[in-house]
């Protein structure tokens, strides 16, 4: 399809489709291939997902590639304080959409710990993700109608340590007012070293949120997802 009337970055890509499903598939097909790669050279791989409904295509196309998924990490960019039973988890999403047919050999890293709030089990989290692949090799992003990828929302009054770019963190809890739970992300000086950054997103309103992040550019703490839109990232866009 003709491509939106835009000026990107130098350095940035953009993909788009007829449809969400054809997306998804040029998606899929995409971190497959960059994640074979990657199991060439390296004894595991990393794969960053977020939540949503914006991803389930792709979550659908790429738990039936073929590739050596008990060598492949996956983690989510970031996720809600609930339990796993809750409708709101992105571990459940992840669960039950794309651990599964041949992705079901991945192993997984949750977000979730025990605690009452995030910050109560940062701990356990940084634990839990000592194992992980790193730097990771895969990550790809949604945004919001405000501006927030990952949990890395403009309200949130953790924000600015979350996006320290000299930060050591891996993790930060995040408490965005306009969110009705608590959340825990992974930080921005961990997600921008990812070898592979996309950003997937469906919708003519995403399509003007990036329109307005790209007039201003540096206002990274007005609308966090400035933050990737840079050399190297690669957008995924559906009508």
């Amino acid at each position: 399809m003709k491509m939106p009337d835009m000026v990107w970055p130098a350095g940035v890509e953009f993909h788009s489709g007829e449809s969400a499903q054809q997306v998804a598939m040029m998606l899929a097909g995409t971190v497959a291939e960059f994640l074979k790669g990657r199991l060439l050279v390296a004894k595991r791989a990393s794969l960053a997902v977020s939540g949503g409904s914006t991803p389930l295509s792709f979550f659908h196309a790429l738990s039936l590639k073929d590739l050596d998924w008990s060598r492949v990490d996956v983690v989510l960019a970031d996720e809600r304080w609930v339990d796993e039973t809750d409708a709101a988890s992105n571990t459940r999403l992840v669960k039950e959409n794309l651990l599964r047919n041949n992705a079901e050999a991945a192993t997984y890293f949750p977000l979730k710990r025990p605690g009452e709030t995030p910050q109560d089990g940062l701990v356990a989290v940084n634990a839990g993700l000592a194992n992980l692949t790193r730097p990771l090799d895969v990550l790809i992003l949604g945004m919001g109608n405000d501006g927030h990828t990952a949990s890395l929302f403009p309200d949130a009054p953790e924000l600015v340590p979350a996006m320290d770019i000299d930060s050591r963190e891996v993790v930060a809890a995040m408490t965005p007012p306009s969110q009705p739970q608590p959340r825990i992300t992974l930080t921005y000086a961990f997600m921008r070293d990812a070898r592979f950054t996309a950003l997937h997103l469906k919708g003519g309103d995403k399509l003007e949120t990036l329109k307005q992040a790209l007039r201003q550019p540096d206002g990274l703490f007005a609308m966090p997802v400035r933050a990737f839109l840079k050399p190297g990232l690669q957008v995924f866009w559906s009508p």
